[in-house]
């Protein structure tokens, strides 16, 4: 399926579902895996599964999204191992593409530091503020204190920080944790559900703001949705 966060990339889904339950999900990831009820009952329920590797067909895409429809950090580490193994061999034939890897506990990406092939993989992390205060009303995953420590301190040339959706922030604060990340790139975007899902919302005065810093910075920054603060 392609990914519409993400510009020219296809996930492949051998892990499946999380359990972090963020509000902002559940008119996305989770709305969509509601159709796979006939197909599977775990994707349905959005519960973190298996898939048989090899039935999963790689995509053709030149960037592909490594289980982009689950959190990683919630699967087996020998069956991630297994599926970045499946990568490694794709790889041998198609050395051209990258592979996004993401999880909102980017801690876990620390054992698999020597599995990644070097040169195709980005790692991703969400950080959506810099305030840890009422965090949990949005998520269960680690506050972004937390994230944003363990990510800056992965030992990884290429990082992709995702501000979507954007929450308010501390502008001095945040803007110093994206620049210590040093990531190659910001995605950064406003609640794409503001109908299903109401977040505090920086005013889009302050967004524009923290995006033009970002790009004096020497970051590249990917926008999508920047609109009024609802």
């Amino acid at each position: 399926m392609k990914n519409h966060m993400y510009g020219n990339t296809k996930t492949w889904n051998p892990f499946k579902g999380c359990e972090f339950s963020c509000i902002y999900c559940k008119p996305s990831f989770q709305g969509q895996a509601k159709r796979q009820k006939h197909n599977c009952l775990d994707c349905y329920a959005f519960k973190p599964h298996e898939h048989k590797i090899e039935d999963r067909a790689m995509p053709s895409s030149p960037t592909v999204f490594f289980c982009g429809n689950a959190d990683i950090s919630f699967a087996r580490p020998d069956f991630i191992r297994l599926a970045i193994a499946r990568v490694k061999d794709h790889l041998k034939r198609c050395p051209y593409k990258q592979f996004y890897f993401q999880s909102k506990n980017p801690k876990c990406f620390e054992q698999y530091l020597g599995d990644f092939p070097k040169g195709n993989s980005i790692l991703l992390t969400t950080l959506e503020t810099n305030r840890d205060e009422g965090y949990n009303l949005v998520s269960q995953s680690p506050v972004p204190s937390q994230r944003y420590e363990a990510f800056k301190a992965i030992d990884w040339p290429r990082k992709i920080v995702t501000i979507e959706p954007i929450m308010d922030f501390d502008h001095d604060i945040f803007l110093e944790w994206i620049t210590s990340i040093k990531p190659e790139a910001v995605w950064i975007g406003y609640n794409s559900h503001p109908d299903k899902v109401q977040l505090p919302e920086p005013s889009l005065e302050k967004t524009q703001k923290f995006i033009a810093a970002l790009k004096s910075a020497g970051i590249e920054v990917k926008e999508k949705d920047i609109r009024e603060a609802i």
